[in-house]
């Protein structure tokens, strides 16, 4: 791309969360703007115009921003221009990342023409952090003031939210009212009387998806909503468990309005706040569901909450097996004779969703026997390779720090992920089972970096024994040169994932190499 020639992305943002003024920052005004600039310039060639409309300036993850940059960083793009800073950002810390080091490392002229900046000019003007600042302290007030006006209305009992509940829509004549959605409410009034009648929350799931009735998210994109469902797989777009389950333990359905689950502050993620600090009003609309029906229900939810063992020895494979086609982990099914795994789409929401990618243990088995011990007989001075790293632990001690910091980064992450799905479950986002379900994964990695973390630290002090002496298999290795059976041990060493397509086609990564295997 010629230096002198520039490939323009004009950039425009709006919102009325930042107190953006209507007339004169409106999107028309802006594009008048910039292409009244453009024209006086020479060498300028629109490439594109990025429009994010009713995006807050103190985050950057916007789609016109995100499409922009990853059009600069494919060498479409080498000059952005902005009305002003605050069309660009109100982060300040963000913003100057941007324009100080990521423009020019990239090689990108940047404008902002009503505050006369152009990198391309000159150096960037001394004011431009300082007027940074003001635009973020700018954007924290309105915020403030923002959330003040919000709980206000929560408490009032208005209604605040961008997309009403499924069986529910906004008022035409009060957007902060809800009415009731009649075809949408028979659905949930079906599902609450399917459950009572002793229907699961995947049968009911599976029933509607037969039926052919769309799902709340596809439901409201059907009628021009442009909702994007964050519980949902991206690949389905079908009634689920989850689905089921949320509904079911909505109380905005027996007429009592429910707000403030969430808080979030200018930076970071929002986060759940407890059931008793959330803001309930009771009776604020017309429920779709009795009282008496509503608390049946609550009670057979009780009742029906499995109680899973959570002392048992994980799945050799829990954790490893992910679907080629969705994405999901596979859920393992025991039979009479042997152990299966199918894909978790599959399993929850049917055909609809996935295929069953169905797989059973002992395969599983007998292709990673057949294959390590291939693998570890090719290896003509096995012993001599096992017994030099036992003599070198404390030679190589040293080299263990930054492996350790890997290690530790990834322990503190899974804790932090265990502690966000009891969040969840607090909140009554996910299901006691589900909850269960994902905190013994959660467990089992946990236990597993545990492990190993204490395995490097042994390697640090020589004077201790040697977990490669003491492992079983580490042991019937250099005894029989081969594995005779799979643990859990052996396969957390190996193995970094293993993907299982349809007819039993399967591609297995170990930690060491990739490996692709078809039955």
């Amino acid at each position: 791309m010629n230096r002198t020639a520039f490939s323009v992305g004009e950039y425009i943002r709006l919102s009325r969360e930042d107190g953006d003024k209507a007339e004169s920052d409106s999107i028309g005004n802006q594009k008048k703007l910039l292409a009244d600039y453009i024209k006086r310039q020479e060498s300028f060639s629109v490439y594109d115009i990025y429009v994010d409309d009713g995006f807050s300036g103190i985050t950057y993850d916007r789609p016109a921003f995100r499409r922009m940059i990853n059009d600069i960083e494919n060498g479409k793009v080498n000059c952005v221009i902005v009305k002003d800073l605050s069309r660009f950002g109100r982060d300040y810390i963000e913003t100057g990342r941007y324009l100080e080091r990521y423009f020019p490392e990239q090689n990108v002229r940047f404008i902002s023409v009503t505050d006369h900046i152009d990198s391309f000019v000159q150096a960037y003007d001394m004011l431009l952090p300082i007027k940074n600042i003001f635009n973020e302290q700018y954007a924290r007030d309105i915020s403030r003031k923002i959330h003040a006006s919000i709980r206000t209305k929560q408490q009032a009992g208005e209604f605040i939210g961008a997309f009403a509940s499924y069986g529910y829509r906004k008022s035409p004549s009060d957007k902060n009212k809800l009415v009731i959605d009649e075809y949408a409410a028979a659905v949930v009034r079906q599902i609450f009387e399917l459950y009572n009648r002793g229907y699961g929350k995947l049968r009911i799931a599976a029933l509607l998806n037969k039926e052919g009735i769309l799902c709340p998210s596809a439901y409201k994109n059907a009628n021009g909503e442009p909702y994007k469902n964050a519980f949902h797989a991206d690949t389905s777009s079908f009634w689920s468990y989850s689905t089921i389950s949320r509904i079911l333990q909505n109380e905005l359905y027996v007429g009592n309005m429910v707000q403030g689950r969430k808080t979030q502050h200018m930076r970071g993620k929002a986060k759940t706040k407890q059931k008793k600090d959330w803001v309930i009003v009771q009776g604020t609309h017309d429920a779709i569901i009795e009282m008496e029906t509503w608390q049946k229900t609550q009670d057979l939810l009780k009742q029906r909450t499995r109680n899973l063992d959570l002392t048992s020895s994980p799945s050799v494979f829990a954790g490893f097996l992910k679907c080629g086609d969705c994405g999901r982990a596979l859920a393992k099914k025991n039979g009479t004779s042997d152990t299966f795994y199918y894909c978790g789409s599959y399993v929850r929401s049917g055909r609809q969703s996935c295929t069953p990618h169905k797989i059973s243990y002992k395969i599983l088995e007998h292709i990673l026997l057949d294959d390590l011990n291939a693998i570890l007989h090719s290896i003509k001075n096995l012993d001599e390779i096992i017994q030099t790293l036992l003599n070198a632990a404390p030679i190589m001690a040293h080299k263990f720090e930054s492996e350790k910091k890997k290690i530790e980064t990834e322990l503190e992450r899974i804790r932090k992920l265990k502690k966000s799905t009891y969040e969840d479950f607090r909140e009554e986002l996910l299901s006691r089972e589900e909850f269960l379900a994902y905190r013994q994964d959660y467990t089992d990695r946990e236990e597993l970096l545990s492990t190993q973390l204490a395995s490097l630290q042994k390697k640090e002090h020589p004077e201790k024994t040697s977990d490669i002496e003491t492992a079983p298999w580490i042991q019937h290795l250099l005894t029989h040169h081969g594995i005779e059976k799979l643990d859990r041990e052996i396969v957390t060493a190996m193995l970094h994932e293993i993907i299982v397509y349809e007819n039993c086609k399967i591609t297995i990564r170990y930690c060491f190499s990739d490996s692709h295997i078809d039955l």
